[in-house]
């Protein structure tokens, strides 16, 4: 009984330094990242600000905002950057108690899911803002003059990040599904218009109101997940090899 509780403590021990090790990771670089973050903030602006009509700008509606918005760039982005730390200690706190065939299996999932995160991220800020964000400026009426918040603004870019961050997790989620047999290839590839049609429904809730961000999101959903099934597929012939050996 006293082993099993010191086991568990021990456990606990470790879980609350893995966890100070994540949070000091992501303080010391908002630490870091502090004196630059108007020169962030202006670089996360800049498809919009190089869209925008000759003479107009961003605004501060409220008078936190000059100095919360930059901040809570700051905090996400010491995230989002020490995210690789934060998958290590997951991995080092969870691996001990996996078997050798489970570690082969779950640290190339870790490894990819994240960098697949990274892609998505960079993928809406090179390709998908500075098109939306000429469409919007495009469509103003007559006589209107645009001047965005620069905290809504930062909200809207997030969203937009985590959307496409996610929807790039989606080879890994399809090959899961593969791997685990709660689906099969065959029945996934029957499945193709449904994905499709939900690739455009999730488009049209997680992006804005316009044609352009949504075949932007549901287009790498759609062809992410053939990735994921060709992925799959690989797998299959893998096995089928291995067997046959």
């Amino acid at each position: 009984m006293k082993n099993k509780r010191n086991t568990f403590t021990d456990h606990l021990l470790e879980l609350r330094n893995r966890l100070l090790i994540i949070i000091s990771a992501i303080f010391f670089c908002a630490i870091l990242l502090t004196p630059f973050a108007n020169s962030i903030y202006s670089f996360l602006a800049s498809p919009l600000l190089n869209v925008l009509p000759e003479g107009s700008s961003m605004i501060a509606v409220d008078v936190a905002s000059p100095f919360l918005a930059p901040f809570k760039l700051i905090l996400l982005l010491s995230v989002a950057i020490t995210f690789p730390i934060s998958v290590y200690n997951f991995w080092a706190f969870i691996s001990p108690g996996l078997y050798s065939n489970e570690k082969k299996f779950i640290a190339p999932i870790l490894i990819s899911s994240t960098l697949l995160f990274y892609l998505g991220i960079i993928f809406a800020y090179s390709i998908v803002f500075p098109l939306i964000f000429n469409f919007f400026s495009s469509i103003a009426p007559q006589g209107v003059e645009i001047a965005t918040d620069i905290s809504s603004f930062l909200n809207f870019v997030i969203k937009l990040f985590f959307a496409f961050g996610l929807a790039f997790e989606v080879p890994i989620i399809t090959f899961l599904l593969v791997f685990f047999e709660i689906s099969s290839i065959n029945s996934l590839s029957k499945k193709r218009p449904y994905i499709i049609v939900m690739a455009f429904i999730l488009g049209m809730i997680l992006t804005p109101p316009d044609v352009i961000s949504q075949i932007l999101l549901a287009v790498p959903i759609w062809l992410l997940f053939e990735l994921g099934l060709l992925l799959a597929r690989l797998l299959n012939k893998n096995k089928g090899k291995s067997k046959t050996n």
